[in-house]
């Protein structure tokens, strides 16, 4: 079982630029390390896309980031699949981000603190650490 989930910004952080990363955070990404950490597959579809608008530049190129993250063996990938789209449709929150929505109802799913500095996440997401 994990520990915790990341949201895309601390997954980006923690990966290549922990000093963005609160003490808190920075922690909880630590322990990840011993004891796993989910990262939702729509994650790694955003940060594309921040790329592809020039919002985003990674000091290497999208697909051999992910190899990357592949090869870590304390993170798991989850797929955005029917129960996680369902979980996402059920989620009793009006915020409109699909991504947003999704990685909160990934973290909902399994149970898990969600690390993100995201405050609307936090207002809705009990569980969240930053």
């Amino acid at each position: 079982m994990a520990f915790a989930a990341l949201d895309t910004h601390t997954l980006l952080w923690f990966t290549l630029d922990t000093q963005h990363l609160s003490a808190r955070a920075l922690d909880a990404c630590h322990q990840m390390e011993e004891m796993g950490g989910l990262v939702c597959s729509i994650s790694l579809w955003e940060l594309g896309i921040k790329i592809k608008r020039g919002a985003l530049t990674l000091p290497l190129d999208l697909p051999s980031y992910i190899q990357r993250l592949q090869r870590l063996d304390w993170l798991e990938i989850i797929s955005v699949d029917v129960e996680l789209w369902l979980a996402n449709l059920a989620l009793p929150w009006e915020h409109r981000d699909p991504v947003n929505r999704t990685i909160v109802a990934m973290a909902q799913l399994y149970n898990l603190p969600l690390v993100s500095k995201d405050q609307m996440i936090a207002s809705f997401y009990a569980k969240t650490i930053w």
